[in-house]
């Protein structure tokens, strides 16, 4: 029974302890802003991986709750650095951020940009099944965006242009 629960586990330390890190998570989130959690590079991801790793450490090892609030207030504040930073910096962004590509340009799927990407027709296909495309006409862009997500620009009015400013940033060549 030893495994399902052991006297020796520290119960209300770990309930405690996961209130505390609760609540250092919203303040400082509350001071940085939300933007903190959102998905819109690597480093992002990097981040959000990096605080789950923190907070399990804290609340399952002997780390202490200072050291754990400690450790995430400073990746938050790095974060918010380092978004600062990408707004000054266009070399330091592109150092940070994947831009979004091309997979579509209208109905031509650009075959070299989803190799490039890693992605089978087939998966491009199913997105625009998921947009609930029915004909290739529909498609105005198909675009890997630089979270990962495959954003599907489409119509149903075929004579309907794409307005060019939505392609701001986009590769069109990997």
């Amino acid at each position: 029974m030893s495994w399902i629960y052991s006297i020796k586990d520290p119960i209300w330390e770990t309930i405690v302890g996961s209130f505390i890190m609760f609540v250092v998570i919203i303040l400082v989130t509350r001071i940085i802003g939300l933007r903190t959690f959102a998905k819109f590079s690597a480093y992002d991801f990097a981040f959000t991986v990096a605080i789950g790793s923190i907070i399990s450490s804290t609340l399952t090892s002997s780390t202490s709750i200072t050291r754990g609030s400690v450790a995430i207030a400073s990746l938050l504040i790095i974060t918010f650095i380092f978004s600062s930073l990408q707004r000054v910096s266009s070399t330091l962004s592109s150092a940070i951020s994947n831009r979004p590509l091309l997979l579509m340009d209208k109905s031509t799927i650009l075959h070299d940009n989803l190799k490039h990407a890693r992605i089978e027709k087939e998966q491009l296909i199913a997105k625009l099944r998921e947009a609930n495309v029915i004909d290739f006409k529909q498609v105005k862009a198909v675009i890997l965006e630089s979270t990962g997500d495959i954003s599907v620009l489409h119509t149903s009015d075929n004579n309907s242009e794409l307005d060019k400013e939505l392609l701001t940033g986009v590769r069109y060549k990997p």
